[in-house]
């Protein structure tokens, strides 16, 4: 870590921003999935909420509980000794089944001709990636996963769709993610995931965490739809 990172930024009466790193990497997941745990043992019921994201941790605290002076203590305590957390490494890749269709991902063509490839060779690129969740945040359950290989990143739309339907797959320059509600959203489609990303009755109720691997699997339209995944077209979910 640089010598003048990691420090601590105030956010209103009742938070702190850790600032760990000032370069997105897939080599801070780690240490971000570490301070976490640390904070939930240190803080207990005084924790009232943990957003890490790419390269910094918002750590949210109840001030009734804990006063600003205190909070920033503990977290001094447990940066002065923070040592990276491997256990996640070992864990399977979450995989995500997904249909790549030209009617369920229009940007398909267009990734396809900015990179000079097929798009058969678009989706493979794709596919054959294992992402890392970076960020969790825009709506509940959607992750921010990279990198994804140059050869295929592109800028988001100019204009976003107003109405982007549940299970998108996405790309937006070197990140890609999946939508999990039907929601606004101006990344580039390149297909559809059958897999329930958020669900109000599921523990901690997103399907991916901070840290998660993820690969997308390739799958027939068959397949998608024995998995219950919807495959009508952008102008039906309009």
């Amino acid at each position: 870590m640089s010598a003048v990172l990691p420090r601590l930024e105030p956010a209103g009466l009742d938070g702190w921003m850790v600032r760990l790193f000032d370069a997105i990497d897939e080599a801070n997941m780690p240490w971000l999935t570490a301070l976490v745990r640390r904070c939930e043992a240190s803080f207990g019921d005084a924790l009232v909420d943990l957003v890490p994201s790419y390269t910094t941790l918002l750590v949210v605290f109840d001030p009734l509980a804990m006063a600003p002076d205190e909070a920033r203590r503990r977290l001094m305590t447990l940066l002065a000794d923070l040592q990276p957390d491997e256990a996640g490494d070992d864990a399977e890749p979450r995989e995500l089944p997904t249909w790549y269709d030209p009617s369920v991902g229009p940007e398909l063509e267009r990734l396809a001709e900015r990179a000079n490839m097929s798009i058969e060779q678009v989706i493979e690129q794709h596919s054959q990636a294992e992402y890392r969740v970076f960020a969790l945040g825009f709506a509940p359950g959607f992750a921010f996963m990279g990198r994804v290989d140059e050869r295929i990143a592109c800028p988001r739309l100019e204009t976003p769709r107003r109405r982007v339907p549940r299970g998108s797959v996405a790309i937006a320059e070197r990140q890609t993610s999946a939508y999990p509600l039907v929601s606004p959203g101006g990344w580039n489609l390149v297909g559809r995931t059958s897999a329930v990303l958020f669900d109000r009755h599921r523990e901690g109720f997103s399907l991916l965490s901070v840290g998660d691997r993820v690969r997308f699997v390739p799958v027939s339209r068959a397949e998608f739809e024995r998995l219950g995944g919807d495959t009508r077209g952008m102008e039906a979910n309009q």
